[in-house]
């Protein structure tokens, strides 16, 4: 028997040691402009990052780690979902409810979409039906556009207020719903929810990641907590402790390693040592504010958005007010 634990002990270390990463800050991309920001997306066949940036989105060409251009008039812009086979870009824009869609090509304005709900958030292109989902956190619905005509096709009621979505590729789209604890799983192609399910012991979940392979949801919640769930069935498989105030996650399944981005200012890496067994491995410093990411898969690099804050008095009270010209894209990787 304790011969047994010792073999067991020594796979977990060995899985551990070989899990590591060394992930280390590899460049700062300075951006101009003092907006907010919220996700950013790669466009990996064209080697381009798009970053959410106040009211406008900027451009980044990977390879040089230049900026390459500038999206105007996306107004408090969300999300970016990429569609190559269309060479579109579609951007959700949360003040005015709508969705910009340009050339990935030329980033010039193909259209622009007005959505069924309020403050269109997460946005995801689903290859296997062609078609948009936009995730309105106030009007607690989705907006289902086609893709190829660019017109709104239907609505969904969420039930509660969605953040950010994955497709497995066959059919199922996965959203969280924050004000809820839940998971819920959308089909396609009839606009019906199908399942919702608890992400406890997780609180307040907003980015979400699929292992498509084996079924798995990796749920990155407000209470410092990696949720992994089936998303076939719903049944908790795994919890893990990550850093405060995550707001995206990703999956890379070539090394078979989950990111946390924690806006307390770390990397949270969690390596998957099969679909049932996982270990946090690494924590990695970063920057505060650097809560959502972005995962290359041609570089295996990791792109994350943050700026810096100075504490000012106004009206008697203490805030935040970013330091002018020092919004940067982090460039992490080996």
């Amino acid at each position: 028997m304790q011969k047994h634990l010792l073999v067991f002990i020594f796979i977990i270390l060995f899985y551990s040691a070989n899990a590591q990463n060394n992930f280390t800050l590899l460049n700062r991309i300075a951006l101009p402009g003092d907006g907010g920001w919220d996700y950013v997306a790669i466009d990996d066949a064209n080697q381009h990052l798009f970053v959410s940036h106040g009211n406008e989105v900027n451009v980044v060409d990977i390879t040089t780690g230049k900026p390459l251009a500038v999206i105007p008039n996306t107004k408090g812009v969300h999300g970016i979902a990429i569609a190559n086979d269309l060479n579109e870009a579609f951007i959700s824009n949360g003040k005015d409810s709508s969705v910009t869609v340009i050339d990935l090509k030329t980033f010039s304005l193909i259209t622009k979409i007005y959505v069924t709900g309020k403050n269109p958030d997460a946005i995801l292109f689903d290859n296997f039906s062609q078609r948009i989902f936009t995730f309105n956190g106030k009007g607690k619905n989705a907006t289902v556009i086609d893709a190829a005509t660019n017109k709104v096709i239907g609505t969904i009621d969420m039930g509660g207020k969605p953040e950010f979505a994955v497709s497995n590729h066959s059919g199922k789209i996965f959203v969280n719903i924050e004000n809820m604890n839940e998971v819920v799983m959308i089909d396609a192609q009839s606009f019906t929810i199908e399942k919702r399910f608890s992400v406890n012991p997780g609180n307040e979940p907003s980015g979400l990641a699929m292992d498509i392979a084996n079924n798995r949801l990796f749920s990155v919640c407000g209470n410092k907590t990696l949720v992994i769930t089936d998303a076939l069935t719903g049944k908790l498989i795994a919890n893990l402790p990550i850093g405060d105030d995550a707001d995206a996650v990703v999956y890379d399944d070539a090394t078979h390693n989950i990111y946390s981005s924690n806006g307390e200012g770390t990397l949270t890496v969690i390596h998957q040592n099969n679909a049932n067994s996982y270990n946090v491995v690494e924590t990695i410093p970063t920057q505060k504010g650097a809560k959502t990411l972005a995962l290359c898969k041609s570089n295996r690099h990791l792109y994350l958005p943050t700026a810096e804050y100075d504490e000012v008095m106004e009206n008697g009270k203490k805030h935040k007010k970013m330091k002018p010209n020092s919004f940067v894209i982090l460039e992490m990787g080996e």
